[in-house]
């Protein structure tokens, strides 16, 4: 594992590159060391989950042709054991690649080869958007909706029965979304340009497979949903009482 950890730990994003190519790591390790973060690189998912294990790490940079675990697998696995962002980077750019990746829970898809810049503004926005989801959903007090118990700021989902739900960074930032417009339709549009910083595309069906994860896991009935419902040509409407606990 190589490892830059700067001058101030704790100011300082944690980005993990997990790729099998050295020439990539330390081109990103380099990059990313000079603009502010502190950067750790892992070449398989053994060393990924090591990492994970010991140090707090904020966003993860995933190449999807890993040589032995293949990165959609490794996906799988962060999502149901970690709470980060993660930031696929590969040399498949099949648009049916892009979407496995987010049906399993990515944050966001950069194919290879790829602009150091445009990287580096992609995680930004991803860090800004939890940042920004988090000051929305308040820091003072938790909500509850539908026998649910949210916090934005523990990044905390108690479900009905007192269980806790894990949610993915996209998922928790469309739940914090919802909550803020109760009983409002909100475009397509409005939540890609919300969640993702950007225009929604013909072809992008982020908001589509988020809401579909977020459905799975607060509805009882995700095929019939009672609490996010689509309005047919409009967008999505939150339909549950929100009240602040």
């Amino acid at each position: 594992m190589e490892l830059n950890a700067g001058t101030d730990q704790v100011l300082q994003p944690h980005l993990l590159i997990v790729d099998d190519d050295p020439e990539i790591r330390a081109l990103i390790l380099r990059y990313f060391g000079g603009h502010g973060f502190r950067v750790s690189a892992a070449s398989d998912g053994v060393a990924m989950r090591m990492t994970i294990a010991q140090q707090a790490v904020d966003v993860i940079l995933l190449d999807l042709g890993l040589s032995g675990e293949d990165g959609l697998e490794l996906t799988r696995y962060l999502r149901a054991h970690w709470t980060g962002a993660i930031v696929i980077v590969t040399g498949r750019g099949e648009p049916v690649d892009k979407v496995v990746g987010l049906e399993l829970g990515a944050d966001d898809y950069v194919a290879k080869p790829f602009d150091l810049r445009e990287l580096l503004a992609r995680v930004r926005s991803v860090l800004r958007r939890i940042s920004t989801a988090q000051s929305r959903g308040g820091t003072a007090n938790a909500v509850e909706f539908a026998g649910f118990r949210f916090d934005a700021q523990m990044r905390s989902l108690q479900g009905q029965d007192g269980a806790r739900i894990q949610l993915t960074t996209g998922e928790y930032e469309l739940l914090v979304a919802f909550l803020g417009a109760p009983g409002r339709v909100l475009s397509r549009d409005q939540l890609v340009s919300q969640l993702h910083g950007h225009e929604a595309g013909p072809f992008d069906r982020s908001i589509d497979v988020q809401v579909g994860r977020l459905r799975r896991k607060i509805e009882r009935d995700a095929a019939n949903p009672e609490l996010i419902k689509s309005v047919r040509g409009a967008g999505y409407v939150f339909t549950p009482r929100v009240q602040r606990v």
